[in-house]
């Protein structure tokens, strides 16, 4: 059997439908729930995570829009997301900025106890927090196949959406 990783980029509720929800956002629910459920790998979470004073840190300087703050609603996965989480028992890495280093470090142990036959990473938002995790994954694991499934990821814009597939691609990311 494949080792095989697949890696669900903050669907996040403030993402979809919240304080930075976007209508490309919530078209790809659906489709990325179907290939969470069907995976027949590893299924990983990532979650924006930040704290009450987001407004004072050097990102909310930059973007001042609160979201995803710890314990909130906007912070939890969409429902169809979080019930596969609880189905598959999945993980999670909560990240208090773009890339997880956790989730990267994480991989890497993975990879020594068996090597990782492909990773592939899907959800939001393309152009910062998937091409972000994607960029410092194949950093540390530059032999490991990896894949962004462009259908089912979506930008802040559809054109930032596309830069960052470009972006990655030029990486030795495949995208499809």
């Amino acid at each position: 059997m494949a080792n095989d990783f697949l890696i669900v980029v903050d669907m996040q509720n403030d993402f979809v439908s919240g304080s930075l929800g976007t209508p490309e956002a919530q078209a790809i629910v659906g489709a990325v729930a179907q290939r969470a459920e069907e995976f027949e790998g590893t299924v990983v979470f990532t979650k924006d995570t930040h704290d009450k004073d987001y407004l004072q840190t050097q990102e909310g300087a930059k973007l001042p829009v609160t979201h995803c703050v710890r314990d909130t609603p906007g912070w939890e996965l969409v429902d169809e997301l979080e019930r596969i989480r609880l189905t598959r028992d999945a993980l999670v890495f909560d990240k208090p900025s773009f890339g997880s280093l956790d989730l990267a470090a994480w991989l890497v142990e993975q990879n020594d106890v068996e090597p990782i036959d492909s990773i592939e990473l899907v959800g939001l938002c393309t152009d910062i927090c998937v091409v972000s995790n994607a960029l410092l994954i194949k950093a540390n694991l530059p032999e490991v196949p990896m894949r962004v499934e462009a259908g089912l990821c979506a930008g802040v814009t559809p054109q930032s959406h596309q830069a960052a597939l470009d972006t990655m691609s030029s990486c030795q990311v495949e995208v499809r």
